[in-house]
């Protein structure tokens, strides 16, 4: 949101988030106040929202992106992603091994 708060406030302005991306929050916040579940939302340096939630709670805030934030979406699209394990260090047969592959 910092950012965003920037680039409107900046000469000259940018406005990167769309009508939709503040309905998106909107039913977020409130979605968030009356089931008390975990979830809470990032936005990307455009009229992105990035839904952040607990694994445990997957299947309650699946069925609210599906019945209350789908319709925002750009014909109806969105993205299930989950978190990685972070970096893994090679060891240097594996890093030959993708250069070879590479070439």
């Amino acid at each position: 949101m910092t950012l965003h708060a920037m680039m409107m406030t900046s000469m000259p302005y940018f406005i990167l988030m769309k009508p939709n991306t503040l309905e998106i929050i909107q039913k977020i916040w409130a979605f968030r106040a009356s089931s008390k579940l975990h979830v809470c939302f990032t936005l990307d340096a455009g009229a992105n929202v990035h839904v952040l939630y607990p694994k445990n709670e997957k299947e309650k805030v699946l069925e609210f992106i599906e019945n209350e934030l789908v319709d925002f979406c750009q014909k109806k699209h969105y993205i299930c992603d989950r978190a990685g394990y972070g970096a893994v260090l090679l060891n240097d047969d594996a890093l030959n091994s993708t250069k070879l592959e590479k070439q």
